[in-house]
């Protein structure tokens, strides 16, 4: 429930009820400096606030069922294989650069290196490792890529707290919870042209908040830390060709954002106790007609993980319905690439703007199908060849490829639908038609299909022994009695 103020923007003609008056004299009062005015009017929580904060402080002691604590374990195993391959690439070596330049305490492990820093470097360096691929998990609403974020910013609250690992799964599962429900509540009609650090910002503050055992109070006075850095929203990262700034702007960002305010609260400061209700407030200041008890809708019940894709394939999303289709017509059809004489794929029209003869392997949808028919799948290192992109065979079949964006496809969004239709040589038209991207929550992946997706990331990095054992680890996370039993296991020998 909220109150008046918090669905309706405030002008001249508004009709002010009592509350409207009293709330209005109260910052009146305190900015006159009236002793314990502006004490009073803070300590008026709104009844979502108030079920929120109260949920959120108690979410570490919570049991939650065994579908979430699975999807959950499952999110931070992948999380974690994103952070490991990413040491590999330019994004996280630039990110490991920043580590080793910018020190701080040893407190916090640098997944896949030797290095120890402070929480909130290794919450910006694994978040920025996490992203420096196209590897980690989404959410159909919003785009939102929620574990990059989350995940980093509560190893580094769990390291520093020093908590076990139930509670690491829990408090990575309100991560998510809080993060998504946020753009739920305000991302249709946000002024915010990019809400994905909102996504971060929201879903890493309330899990390290979580791993830091904040109280209500403390709860409600780090939410409005949140809201206040969540506002970052410029689309200009679509133009980082290096995915560097687009990784700080999806992760690293967010997880910074998150475990700051746990720290500074933590420590003892304080805030507004509302930041959802009264003068000024979030939805107000995001999207005015925004209704606050979606926050609260179904908490408990409805586990935002378990309706966050992981990723089948390594690549970009627009790109991973594609590449489905194709598995599924090779099985059916095994064809070589001088059968084929044309291969057209109809995507949604902003999908297609996204992966259209990009210069990045995994993010150029003609290149990956070009590759996928060639190799009759796609690995991690094949999405990442670069120099591939002039191999004289991929480019024969790539210009057979092409891309056709369907305005019919972009108004299934946020469902992606592809349609992948090849003629061969001899005239055989193959046609197929993909609703349910693998990993999505319709057509979810298996356990051991994630586990494959892990070991191919995590192996050429760490070597199969490690890679077993940091797998078996994060599978059986309720059984760690300290998360800092991670840390020879993520590091690299």
């Amino acid at each position: 429930m909220t109150t008046v103020s918090d669905k309706r923007s405030p002008s001249a003609h508004s009709v002010l009820t009592r509350r409207d008056l009293l709330q209005r004299a109260g910052w009146i009062a305190a900015a006159a400096g009236v002793p314990g005015s502006a004490r009073l009017f803070a300590q008026d929580v709104s009844p979502v606030m108030t079920k929120l904060s109260a949920y959120m402080s108690e979410a570490r002691s919570r049991a939650m069922p065994d579908k979430a604590m699975d999807e959950t374990k499952h999110h931070i195993l992948d999380t974690v294989a994103a952070m490991i391959s990413g040491t590999e690439l330019p994004p996280g070596q630039r990110a490991m650069q920043f580590a080793r330049s910018y020190g701080g305490d040893k407190v916090a492990t640098i997944v896949g290196s030797r290095l120890l820093c402070g929480p909130i470097e290794a919450a910006i360096v694994n978040a920025e490792l996490a992203h420096s691929d196209e590897t980690d998990d989404y959410h159909a609403v919003g785009g939102a890529h929620p574990g990059c974020s989350i995940v980093p910013a509560t190893l580094a609250a769990a390291e520093q707290f020093d908590i076990d690992g139930m509670t690491f799964v829990r408090a990575v599962a309100l991560g998510y919870d809080i993060g998504l429900r946020v753009l739920k509540t305000v991302g249709d009609g946000t002024f915010v042209r990019d809400t994905h650090n909102m996504v971060g910002t929201f879903g890493s503050t309330a899990a390290a908040g979580c791993a830091a055992g904040l109280s209500a109070q403390q709860t409600r006075w780090l939410l409005d830390y949140a809201a206040q850095q969540a506002g970052a929203g410029l689309g200009s990262w679509r133009r980082d060709t290096d995915h560097m700034e687009k990784g700080f702007v999806f992760a690293g960002m967010g997880a910074r954002n998150g475990i700051t305010g746990v720290l500074m609260v933590q420590s003892g400061w304080t805030g507004v106790e509302d930041v959802l209700s009264g003068p000024d407030n979030f939805i107000q200041s995001y999207s005015p007609k925004a209704d606050a008890t979606i926050l609260i809708d179904k908490l408990g019940e409805r586990y935002e993980v378990i309706g966050t894709t992981i990723k089948r394939w390594t690549v970009g999303g627009p790109i991973q319905p594609p590449l489905d289709a194709l598995e599924q017509l090779l099985k059916r059809h095994p064809i070589e690439p001088d059968q084929i004489k044309q291969v057209v794929v109809r995507a949604a029209t902003s999908s297609a703007y996204t992966v259209d003869n990009r210069d990045m392997p995994d993010i150029c949808l003609q290149h990956m199908v070009a590759v996928m028919l060639i190799d009759k799948t796609v690995s991690f290192k094949a999405a990442h060849d670069k120099p591939r992109m002039k191999d004289p065979a991929v480019l024969r079949l790539r210009a057979k490829v092409q891309l056709v964006p369907e305005a019919e496809l972009e108004r299934l969004l946020p469902k992606r639908v592809a349609i992948v239709e090849i003629t061969l040589t001899d005239g055989t038209k193959l046609m197929e038609r993909v609703e349910a991207v693998r990993g999505t929550p319709e057509n979810p992946m298996s356990r051991d299909e994630i586990v494959t997706k892990s070991r191919d990331l995590i192996n050429p990095v760490f070597g199969e022994s490690a890679c077993n054992a940091l797998i078996e680890k994060i599978l059986n996370l309720e059984k760690v009695t300290s998360i800092r039993e991670l840390r020879p296991l993520l590091q690299k020998a």
